[in-house]
């Protein structure tokens, strides 16, 4: 397994070299940046586990450094090297939630100690630690804001909270729950999945629960039900949403007392279930509209993921479409070796409301209708069955994000230019320029 990764950030190139050496040597994976604006521009490409900075530094600052690493990742552990003489500055930056800071000259052990606390603490692996990575194997991810879901994910999964997953339908919610049984002290112990939705509301209990013999037509032996088939182990609850108001209170029940009693049963059996739900629906509004147990939803979401939509995440749509053509060309017996720069360009594209589930589909459709060893634009458009809207380029985002920056900061001058360029740092002719450019009236902003 890959080791984890450390971001080193100094513009003393000697210190620098020499540090990646001593963590090479036990087994980290280094990345290194000579200044702070170098490291930012470094930080989705490597996705460190853990940034080490110096705090002195020509240009950004190791201080503000940090506080740019707590706004993008505000789980990412930042260790701050410092002299003598600045050492109250870094003091200072551990009382904003730096990690740690080490005075120099570093001491190697010291330093090794405190990468392997830091990286512990958050989550991550120790190079070689049996188990390394395994636990989200079957998450395909590169982009920042997964990693900093399973950053936080692995945090939770060592404790004993119930956790509720949200997210739109086909995001995944059940591969990251099985990654956090995986990565929790009950990985090795069952880990059973639920469809709340998909049991009729008449066999909920007996399907949860379990029933004894004779309890009802159709009891011809005894059932254990599904709880306590997870008994140790983890019981996932996906779709909560669906499930039925009268067996909610039974639920609630079941989590407070770690008890239950089957159908027609005499007597209560102790179970231990962690439980991690999920679901689409929005639970808060439920409750408010009394479709939802308040008291059960607080039991649940004692710890919150939230899984973004594909397109909140289209880094990762390259990744996740060669890895879903590889296995349907196997299940195709089928030499299909990748996409045209259209085709994937044309899914890099794409809204995706069926989110991961649906790019699956349009991947193993292309797949099978494929005669190349390349599958075009053209069959995939087939297979999307809607009108293709290109990624928009560089010059049309960075337009479209200046025009909304103009907009949004004389929305709050109410037109006032002479405000609104102090805010943006730019003098007023400059600004005017902008405004002109992107075709913006300043007088339509003010009151009245």
């Amino acid at each position: 397994m890959a080791a984890h990764t450390v971001l080193l950030v100094d513009d003393d190139a000697d210190l620098l070299k020499l540090l990646a050496m001593r963590l090479g040597g036990a087994g980290y994976d280094v990345r290194q940046a000579r200044s702070g604006e170098e490291a930012l521009a470094l930080l989705p490409l490597a996705s460190p586990g853990l940034v080490i900075t110096d705090l002195r530094m020509e240009g950004m600052d190791g201080m503000r450094l940090f506080a740019a690493l707590r706004e993008q990742q505000p789980f990412l552990p930042v260790i701050i090297m410092t002299a003598h003489g600045s050492i109250p500055e870094a003091v200072e930056a551990t009382r904003q939630g730096a990690f740690s800071f080490l005075a120099k000259p570093l001491d190697g052990k010291v330093l090794l100690r405190e990468v392997e606390r830091a990286l512990g603490l958050s989550g991550a692996s120790r190079p070689g630690e049996p188990g390394d990575g395994d636990w989200r194997r079957e998450i395909i991810s590169q982009s920042r804001v997964m990693e900093e879901l399973l950053a936080q994910a692995r945090l939770v999964a060592e404790g004993k909270a119930n956790i509720l997953i949200t997210g739109d339908s086909g995001t995944g919610k059940e591969l990251l729950a099985r990654a956090i049984h995986r990565a929790s002290p009950r990985r090795g112990r069952p880990f059973v999945p639920v469809n709340c939705g998909a049991i009729p509301e008449s066999l909920v209990e007996s399907e949860l629960f379990g029933h004894v013999k004779g309890s009802f037509t159709g009891a011809v032996r005894d059932h254990q039900g599904l709880i306590r088939t997870a008994n140790t182990g983890t019981l996932f609850l996906d779709e909560i949403g669906d499930m039925p108001l009268a067996f909610q209170v039974k639920l609630l029940r079941l989590i407070q007392e770690r008890t239950l009693r089957p159908v027609g049963g005499g007597a209560d059996i102790g179970v231990d279930v962690r439980i991690v739900s999920a679901t689409h629906r929005p639970l808060a509004e439920m409750v408010a509209r009394a479709e939802f147990r308040e008291d059960l939803f607080y039991r649940l979401d004692v710890a919150s993921l939230h899984l973004p939509a594909l397109a909140q995440r289209r880094e990762d749509i390259p990744l996740l479409a060669m890895h879903f053509l590889r296995e349907s060309a196997v299940q195709a017996e089928k030499t299909i070796r990748g996409f045209a720069p259209e085709a994937l360009e044309m899914l890099i594209g794409e809204p995706w409301p069926g989110n991961i589930r649906q790019l699956y589909n349009v991947v193993e459709h292309s797949v099978a209708l494929a005669t190349t060893p390349i599958i075009p634009a053209s069959l995939v458009a087939i297979t999307i069955r809607r009108p293709f809207t290109p990624y928009a380029t560089f010059a049309e985002a960075r337009q479209r994000f200046e025009q909304d920056y103009l907009v949004a900061l004389l929305k709050m001058t109410e037109g006032n230019v002479a405000q609104a360029a102090r805010i943006a740092d730019r003098n007023r002719t400059d600004f005017y320029a902008l405004l002109q450019r992107n075709h913006i009236v300043p007088a339509l902003f003010k009151k009245g």
